[in-house]
């Protein structure tokens, strides 16, 4: 279990987490969602105990993960700009690695051929996305109860994309390890992530099981034969209202038979119900309140 304890975190005059709170579980994928500069890579660094919290603190298993070394052993942490030491290569960094963390050797290898990485060739004569992949080889040999990507399928082609959810899959079955992935692609994230999180002024704003949230906002194509009194739409709850001609799109958040059978008391024309997808989802509840652009 992963608990975030009313965690405040600022650099200068700025403060970037404020009382944030938030509780994952084992066994899960969480995507870790916001807009730039929301400070995604800042509560990662919290979490993994790279950042000492100015108030409130992360604990891993019952450990703050900043005071407690040996709780670190089974945190990981990927990060968007890799950096490693001069000259290295991935044969003398994983011996590098195996002084503090257990190497699993056939996932090791898996991983490297997975990627298809030369372990005696120099790192810093790779490309942005074979850095990443370097990291990520070690992230899924090291084997860790808790991995911190952060934007981890930036730099990677599809190919590898698509065999990295199945290496996370796999390991999270394994190991009922919790995964948390920061990325802007929120379509990756819809394809691999059981839950989600929203952050927003230095809050968790937003969380919960992504196939329920989705589940629970829809939108709403109607269109009628006269005018209507709009009004009608006060009673729901509204995170978006548009209207292009007779046809009004309204994106809703609560139980969908219930909202359907509200909205039929307009007797319209046309009523279609349509998902939403993680990208709309975000949107709609980071922009939140009612849009109306009537």
């Amino acid at each position: 279990m992963l608990k975030i304890n009313n965690v405040y975190k600022g650099f200068a005059e700025k403060r970037v987490l404020n009382d944030l709170s938030l509780e994952i579980s084992e066994s899960s994928i969480f995507g870790l969602v916001g807009v730039n500069g929301a400070g995604k890579s800042t509560l990662l660094r919290c979490i993994a105990g790279i950042y000492r919290c100015d108030a409130g603190n992360v604990e891993f298993n019952g450990e703050d993960t900043y005071l407690n070394e040996q709780i670190r052993k089974d945190i990981f942490f990927v990060n968007d700009d890799p950096y490693f030491p001069l000259a290295a290569n991935i044969k003398s960094l994983k011996e590098f690695y195996a002084s503090y963390y257990p190497i699993d050797e056939e996932a090791y290898y898996k991983a490297l051929k997975m990627f298809d990485l030369d372990e005696n060739k120099q790192i810093s004569s790779f490309s942005k996305g074979m850095k990443r992949q370097t990291l990520l080889l070690f992230a899924l040999a090291i084997r860790p109860k808790l991995l911190l990507l952060d934007e981890a399928f930036d730099g990677l082609d599809p190919i590898v994309r698509y065999h990295l959810k199945r290496s996370l899959y796999e390991f999270i079955e394994d190991n009922d390890a919790i995964v948390i992935i920061s990325s802007h692609n929120l379509k990756e994230l819809e394809d691999i992530c059981d839950s989600y999180g929203i952050l927003e002024k230095g809050r968790i704003s937003t969380y919960g099981d992504l196939l329920e949230s989705k589940a629970n906002i829809n939108k709403y194509q109607l269109a009628f034969k006269g005018k209507i009194d709009e009004s009608f739409f006060d009673q729901f709850d509204l995170l978006h209202q548009s209207k292009e001609g007779s046809v009004y799109t309204l994106v809703i958040k609560g139980d969908r038979d219930e909202i359907v059978k509200k909205l039929n008391e307009l007797q319209p024309l046309i009523l279609d119900t349509l998902a939403v997808n993680f990208e709309e989802l975000f949107i709609y509840e980071h922009e939140g309140g009612r849009q109306d652009v009537l």
